[in-house]
């Protein structure tokens, strides 16, 4: 679903809650957090989607890769994962093993222990996992506390949603794909483990709503406004190529609708049209975007270059509200 469906969805849903449950529906967070005692809290999330790629094995990986990172985001630690799958009668029983085992490996990369599952026929091949995490109550990094003048960081590029749409069409060159796979099936495991001792405030992981999207969650919870540097943008190769081409999937028009109505959205140079749909691209297993002070933010910046890990610095947080493209 699009950002402004599933808004108008859960705005008048009634749920029941708990004193341990830390994080739930009442903010647009990555994951729950449900308190167990004083030292440990679960974090608890589900994910999964269509095919994005052909070969069955990456499908799978990706899709696993893409639910593991919404623990990450929270700060946490999965432990444990139930796959789910819906697959066509008709499909070859090979190819759903493939799948399988490309999300068992990745999950077993992650450090954490594939369960279970369950499956469902459908006409359409989907697949992603249920994950279960372990985190501190207070190494929890919300969508809810960033700061004016607090740094934006982000460990992945932009551009998977665009590149695989460009490969659909038959306009897409292989090794553009080959770079956005190898994106989407890089953890953000890592990313999470240097973060882990320093100072974040908030973070997220770019995903379906695109960068944005995800960033605008964290300005309306925090109720701050942000300031992004377009020119600072980290690209997948080929991804600018192909947004000023006007290639584009169509969940990025139900993510541009949605926030760029009442102004929320406002440019204050003038940038090209495919820099513009980058903005908005939903991601598929997309990096972490830190939330910090800005002497974190240059520690965080040296333990990521100490760990030959890439990481970009890519604006501010502001007081007010709305997010300024600068």
């Amino acid at each position: 679903m699009g950002p402004g469906a599933l808004t108008d969805v859960l705005s008048t849903l009634r749920l029941p809650t708990h004193p341990n449950l830390l994080i739930g529906l009442d903010i647009s967070d990555d994951a729950a957090v449900y308190q167990l005692d004083a030292t440990t809290a679960l974090v608890q999330t589900v994910d999964f989607f269509p095919p994005i790629v052909d070969d069955p094995y990456t499908y799978g990986a990706i899709a696993a890769a893409n639910a593991l990172s919404d623990v990450y985001a929270m700060g946490g630690r999965p432990i444990t994962a139930l796959a789910i799958a819906a697959f066509p009668d008709n499909l070859p029983h090979a190819l759903i093993h493939k799948i399988l085992q490309g999300g068992a490996d990745k999950v077993a990369e992650a450090g954490a222990v594939l369960a279970g599952g369950h499956t469902v026929v459908d006409q359409e091949p989907k697949y992603g996992l249920c994950v279960t995490g372990l985190v501190a109550p207070d190494r929890v990094t919300p969508k809810a506390n960033a700061q004016p003048g607090d740094v934006l960081v982000l460990t992945k590029a932009l551009g998977t949603g665009i590149i695989t749409t460009a490969i659909k069409r038959g306009t897409g060159q292989l090794d553009h794909l080959d770079a956005a796979v190898a994106s989407m099936l890089h953890l953000n495991k890592r990313a999470a483990e240097i973060a882990q001792p320093i100072e974040i405030h908030s973070a997220t992981d770019i995903t379906g709503f695109g960068l944005l999207g995800h960033a605008a969650e964290i300005a309306r919870n925090s109720q701050v406004g942000l300031r992004i540097e377009v020119d600072t943008l980290p690209l997948l190769p080929g991804a600018l190529a192909y947004a000023d081409a006007g290639i584009a999937p169509g969940g990025l028009h139900r993510n541009r609708e949605y926030l760029e109505q009442d102004g929320y959205i406002t440019y204050t140079c003038e940038i090209g049209s495919g820099h513009k749909l980058l903005l908005y691209d939903p991601q598929t297993s997309g990096g972490l975007l830190f939330v910090l002070p800005a002497a974190a933010a240059d520690k965080l910046e040296q333990a990521f270059a100490a760990a030959n890990q890439d990481c970009w610095r890519i604006g501010a947080v502001v007081a007010g509200s709305g997010i300024a493209i600068v």
